[in-house]
């Protein structure tokens, strides 16, 4: 019974102080580059978003809905934007998997709310449901305490 309350105290502990992740960066099957941003989005409004990268100092607009912002010229028709559901707006860039720099620090803005990543290249990781999951070293622990309530109770 003891057992029992500590294991449920410590994973309450750990769901309550884990927060989403608010930018994701996978590759998806046809290397397509994808970058998720949940950031919360106004309703019923519709909300401004821009997705960049930077490397070293230099800093490249990918995609924006912003008037008189503009991407890059090398970006232009080589990307995607869509909403997500329940918020935020995911971006797909076309043809640069095996042009990224090494070290990429993404961003992306939503109506002046912004998140950053940073990424190796060879770290980015596929855009399967288990992959972005396992990439979280919450989720893992969260695993753990389950397989350990599970095996000894």
């Amino acid at each position: 019974m003891l057992k029992s309350l500590f294991v449920y105290g410590v994973l309450g502990v750990l769901l309550i102080s884990v927060k989403s992740e608010l930018i994701t960066v996978c590759v998806e099957d046809d290397d397509d580059l994808r970058v998720d941003c949940k950031v919360a989005s106004t309703p019923n409004k519709i909300n401004s978003y821009e997705f960049s990268w930077s490397s070293g100092n230099k800093q490249a607009l990918i995609n924006t809905n912003v008037s008189g912002s503009a991407a890059e010229a090398k970006f232009k028709g080589k990307s995607d934007v869509e909403e997500l559901d329940p918020h935020g707006y995911r971006m797909t860039l076309r043809g640069f998997r095996d042009s990224l720099p090494h070290n990429t620090t993404y961003l992306c803005k939503i109506s002046g709310v912004d998140a950053k990543i940073t990424v190796e290249r060879d770290q980015l990781v596929p855009c399967s449901a288990v992959s972005v999951f396992l990439k979280s070293s919450c989720s893992w622990m969260v695993c753990l305490l389950l397989f350990f309530y599970h095996t000894h109770s």
